[in-house]
């Protein structure tokens, strides 16, 4: 059989498109959730949306960009927890990091949020922003954090024009930048747990 030049160069043609679409042994492929029509209300650590309709999905150099024009930045972000088995005597001291500048109200992105509650955050949010539904907003928690997409999402019902949803979260902000200690918000302190094996 005669081997032509033309016949090599269309077998390794062949060999690297299906290199192309094979995956790569240990690659990460992202996954996505479909986008709910309003509140999640499943599991809150969890595979995340890719879009947010009415707001931005942006990365951390995407933020580093907006923070010139100072976006309220809204860490809903848990509290840790007190380990358990902890001795008595053991005082329980938890330091909530997040980026600088941010208000953090503890697991606010929650779907089952009170209705008080939901009123104190939306005024306390109009509070922040001089009541301007065009300021620019970034809501953030962890990865794979169903609490930030979830307060997005009700600042875009609330009538805000400038959402931006980090995705990343903290863990990504520390990759690149620093992070500062901060407290809750006024009315958002953590509750302790109660009970054995309680979690707040």
């Amino acid at each position: 059989m005669n081997f032509r030049p033309t016949d090599g160069r269309a077998l390794l043609a062949a060999i690297i498109a299906v290199l192309a679409v094979s995956p790569v042994p240990g690659a990460e492929i992202a996954k996505y959730a479909p986008e709910p029509p309003g509140l999640w209300t499943g599991p809150m650590v969890s595979d995340t949306p890719a879009t947010l309709e009415g707001a931005k999905v942006i990365d951390v150099p995407a933020l580093e960009r907006l923070m010139p024009q100072k976006p309220l930045l809204i860490d809903v972000g848990p509290a840790d927890r007190k380990p358990e088995g902890l001795p008595p005597s053991t005082v329980w001291m938890p330091t909530h990091r997040s980026i600088p500048g941010a208000v953090w109200f503890p697991a606010a992105g929650r779907a089952d949020l009170p209705a008080e509650k939901v009123e104190a955050l939306l005024q306390r949010i109009a509070e922040l922003t001089n009541g301007d539904k065009s300021a620019p907003l970034v809501t953030f928690c962890r990865p794979r954090c169903w609490g930030s997409w979830n307060i997005g999402k009700r600042l875009v019902q609330a009538g805000y024009t400038s959402v931006h949803w980090l995705p990343a979260g903290v863990s990504g902000w520390q990759e690149r930048n620093d992070t500062t200690a901060v407290a809750p918000e006024a009315g958002w302190a953590p509750k302790p747990p109660t009970g054995r094996g309680a979690s707040q």
